[in-house]
Protein backbone atom coordinates (compact mmCIF):
# COMPACT_ATOMS: atom_id res chain seq x y z
CA UNK A 1 0.00 0.00 0.00
CA UNK A 2 1.39 3.36 -1.04
CA UNK A 3 2.09 5.67 1.84
CA UNK A 4 3.05 9.33 1.57
CA UNK A 5 4.42 11.18 4.57
CA UNK A 6 4.93 14.93 4.49
CA UNK A 7 7.26 16.84 6.76
CA UNK A 8 8.85 20.25 7.03
CA UNK A 9 5.85 22.39 7.79
CA UNK A 10 5.85 24.98 10.53
CA UNK A 11 5.56 28.63 11.43
CA UNK A 12 7.51 31.20 9.43
CA UNK A 13 7.44 34.96 9.08
CA UNK A 14 6.42 36.79 5.94
CA UNK A 15 9.23 36.66 3.43
CA UNK A 16 10.68 33.50 4.91
CA UNK A 17 11.27 30.11 3.37
CA UNK A 18 10.37 26.52 4.08
CA UNK A 19 11.12 23.24 2.38
CA UNK A 20 8.52 20.50 2.52
CA UNK A 21 9.40 16.87 1.97
CA UNK A 22 7.21 13.94 1.02
CA UNK A 23 8.59 10.44 1.42
CA UNK A 24 6.88 7.61 -0.42
CA UNK A 25 6.85 3.99 0.66
CA UNK A 26 4.99 0.81 -0.14
CA UNK A 27 5.33 1.46 -3.84
CA UNK A 28 4.58 -1.35 -6.25
CA UNK A 29 6.51 0.30 -9.04
CA UNK A 30 9.56 2.51 -9.24
CA UNK A 31 9.07 5.93 -7.68
CA UNK A 32 10.27 7.50 -10.92
CA UNK A 33 7.11 6.26 -12.65
CA UNK A 34 4.81 8.20 -10.33
CA UNK A 35 3.54 11.67 -11.09
CA UNK A 36 3.95 13.72 -7.91
CA UNK A 37 1.98 16.76 -6.89
CA UNK A 38 1.62 19.26 -4.08
CA UNK A 39 -1.74 20.72 -3.13
CA UNK A 40 -2.82 22.98 -0.30
CA UNK A 41 -6.02 23.73 1.53
CA UNK A 42 -6.65 26.83 3.59
CA UNK A 43 -9.49 27.00 6.15
CA UNK A 44 -12.83 27.41 4.42
CA UNK A 45 -11.33 26.96 0.97
CA UNK A 46 -11.14 24.14 -1.50
CA UNK A 47 -7.99 22.13 -1.99
CA UNK A 48 -5.90 23.74 -4.72
CA UNK A 49 -3.05 22.68 -6.91
CA UNK A 50 0.36 24.08 -6.05
CA UNK A 51 2.91 22.18 -8.15
CA UNK A 52 3.37 18.98 -10.10
CA UNK A 53 6.30 16.92 -11.35
CA UNK A 54 5.75 14.40 -14.09
CA UNK A 55 7.20 10.90 -14.02
CA UNK A 56 10.93 10.51 -14.36
CA UNK A 57 11.35 14.25 -13.89
CA UNK A 58 10.14 15.21 -17.33
CA UNK A 59 8.11 18.34 -16.65
CA UNK A 60 7.17 20.64 -13.79
CA UNK A 61 4.06 22.74 -13.39
CA UNK A 62 3.07 25.48 -10.96
CA UNK A 63 -0.01 27.37 -9.96
CA UNK A 64 0.17 31.01 -11.02
CA UNK A 65 0.07 32.13 -7.39
CA UNK A 66 3.33 30.35 -6.56
CA UNK A 67 5.21 30.52 -9.84
CA UNK A 68 8.63 32.04 -9.32
CA UNK A 69 8.50 31.52 -5.56
CA UNK A 70 8.06 27.76 -5.17
CA UNK A 71 10.17 24.98 -6.67
CA UNK A 72 9.21 21.33 -6.84
CA UNK A 73 11.94 18.74 -7.10
CA UNK A 74 12.30 15.03 -6.64
CA UNK A 75 14.98 12.55 -5.65
CA UNK A 76 14.03 9.23 -7.17
CA UNK A 77 16.80 7.42 -5.31
CA UNK A 78 15.21 8.52 -2.02
CA UNK A 79 11.59 8.15 -3.12
CA UNK A 80 11.08 11.74 -2.06
CA UNK A 81 9.59 14.87 -3.56
CA UNK A 82 10.30 18.34 -2.20
CA UNK A 83 8.66 21.74 -2.30
CA UNK A 84 10.94 24.70 -1.71
CA UNK A 85 8.87 27.72 -0.78
CA UNK A 86 10.39 31.19 -0.84
CA UNK A 87 8.99 34.67 -0.23
CA UNK A 88 6.14 33.28 1.79
CA UNK A 89 3.12 35.44 2.57
CA UNK A 90 0.18 34.92 4.94
CA UNK A 91 -1.85 33.90 1.88
CA UNK A 92 0.32 30.78 1.66
CA UNK A 93 -0.95 29.59 5.04
CA UNK A 94 -2.59 26.20 4.54
CA UNK A 95 -2.27 22.50 5.06
CA UNK A 96 0.00 21.21 2.32
CA UNK A 97 -0.63 17.77 0.89
CA UNK A 98 1.55 15.52 -1.19
CA UNK A 99 -0.16 13.44 -3.85
CA UNK A 100 0.91 10.70 -6.24
CA UNK A 101 -0.43 8.85 -9.20
CA UNK A 102 1.17 6.24 -11.36
CA UNK A 103 0.85 7.56 -14.86
CA UNK A 104 3.10 8.19 -17.80
CA UNK A 105 1.29 11.40 -18.49
CA UNK A 106 3.64 14.35 -18.72
CA UNK A 107 0.95 17.01 -18.96
CA UNK A 108 -0.36 19.34 -16.31
CA UNK A 109 -2.38 17.45 -13.67
CA UNK A 110 -3.86 20.12 -11.47
CA UNK A 111 -7.07 18.41 -10.35
CA UNK A 112 -7.09 16.52 -7.09
CA UNK A 113 -9.20 13.68 -8.49
CA UNK A 114 -6.36 12.78 -10.84
CA UNK A 115 -4.25 11.53 -7.95
CA UNK A 116 -4.77 8.14 -6.34
CA UNK A 117 -2.59 8.54 -3.26
CA UNK A 118 -2.44 11.28 -0.64
CA UNK A 119 -0.43 12.12 2.43
CA UNK A 120 -1.88 13.32 5.70
CA UNK A 121 -0.76 16.91 5.19
CA UNK A 122 1.59 19.28 6.96
CA UNK A 123 0.61 22.69 8.31
CA UNK A 124 2.34 25.79 7.01
CA UNK A 125 1.59 29.03 8.82
CA UNK A 126 2.99 32.35 7.66
CA UNK A 127 2.77 35.19 10.15
CA UNK A 128 2.53 38.82 9.12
Amino acid sequence: QVRLVESGGGLVQTGGSLTLSCAASGLTFSFSTYYMGWFRQAPGKEREFVAGFSWSGGNTYYADLVKGRFTISRDNAKNTVYLLMNSLTPEDTAVYYCAADRTYSSGRRNFANLYAYWGQGTQVTVSS
